[in-house]
């Protein structure tokens, strides 16, 4: 056991460590290559437990290793709906607090989107045009900003299945 006021020091996961969150950051740092090309892809960091009895805690960081918000959930790593939204609201938030700017941005609105599911998928959700009344609408699948493919109003992107 550390004392209160020790600070760990966090260490790169590996890949392969988390396999679910693993896959799911792969669909996030796609949107984000798309959204934000400037930024290296996101990566996951730990730190360790204060008791050896608990699990480390681990954050979606930028590449730099900076990270906002909570630590991702571990009864979440291996249910794949459940790892890809945890995944998705830690990337966003990190994305969004460390650099100061909405992540990521409807490309027609030009307002922060965020995750939701829709129909068992977890897809970029945008308020839309509220000066307007127009409604709100999804704009992609999580992974898939780089389509945009629509058929019927329904995105074409394979669902986050875990493998």
């Amino acid at each position: 056991m550390r004392a209160f006021f020790d600070h760990p020091e966090p260490r790169r996961v590996s890949p392969g460590e988390y396999p679910m969150w693993d896959r799911a950051l792969a669909l996030l740092n796609r949107d984000l290559a798309v959204t934000r090309p400037e930024q290296k892809p996101l990566q996951l960091m730990a730190f360790p437990p204060h008791d050896a009895d608990e699990p480390e805690n681990v954050y979606v960081a930028l590449a730099d290793g900076q990270w906002h918000g909570n630590h991702l959930n571990p009864q979440a790593a291996d249910a794949p709906a459940s790892a890809l939204a945890i995944v998705a609201d830690a990337a966003q938030e990190t994305v969004t607090e460390c650099l100061w700017q909405a992540w990521p941005l409807c490309a027609e609105h030009s307002l922060g989107m965020h995750p939701r599911d829709t129909d068992g998928q977890l897809s970029w959700w945008c308020a839309g045009e509220r000066l307007h009344r127009g409604p709100g609408h999804i704009r992609a699948a999580v992974g898939a900003l780089d389509t945009l493919v629509r058929d019927g109003g329904r995105v074409n992107a394979t669902p986050f299945d875990g493998h």
